[in-house]
C-alpha cells in the first residue's frame, strides 16, 4: 500500500494530511500519546495513577494529552460521582485497536538497543 496515496491529499474533520501515515502519527504521534496508550493497555486507569506512571509529564500536557486522545476517541474518560470525584481512563476499541502496532514500537526499539549494543 503506498502511504502517499497517490499524491492526494486526505481531508479528515476539515483538516488537510498528505497521506494516512501523516493523519495515524497526528492521532497518536509524540512521546505522550503513544505512551498513555501503552499505559493503558491493561485496562482502566484512576488519573493520578496513569499520570503516576508518566514519568516528566506536567499536569498540563498530561490534561492536553488526555483531552486530544479522548477527542479522536481513542480514550475514554469515565468520572464517578463521589466526593472527592473520582476520574479514570480507558482505552475504546479504537484505542485497543492501536495496541499491536505500539507492541511492534516496543519490539523494534529493543531490536534497536540490542543492535547499537552490541555494535558498541
Amino acid at each position: 500500500m503506498d502511504c502517499q496515496n497517490n499524491n492526494q491529499r486526505i481531508n479528515f474533520k476539515g483538516k488537510e494530511y498528505f497521506c494516512t501515515l501523516d493523519l495515524t502519527l497526528s492521532l497518536i504521534g509524540g512521546k505522550w500519546k503513544t505512551m498513555m496508550i501503552y499505559m493503558l493497555k491493561d485496562g482502566a486507569l484512576r488519573s493520578s495513577d496513569l499520570q503516576r506512571r508518566m514519568p516528566g509529564i506536567s499536569n498540563k500536557m498530561f490534561t492536553q494529552t488526555a483531552r486530544d486522545l479522548e477527542k479522536d476517541g481513542i480514550v475514554k474518560r469515565e468520572v464517578f460521582p463521589v466526593v472527592p470525584p473520582r476520574v479514570e481512563y480507558g482505552l475504546t476499541e479504537l484505542g485497543q485497536s492501536i495496541l499491536p502496532v505500539i507492541f511492534q514500537l516496543c519490539e523494534w526499539g529493543t531490536r534497536f538497543l540490542e543492535t547499537d549494543t552490541a555494535a558498541q
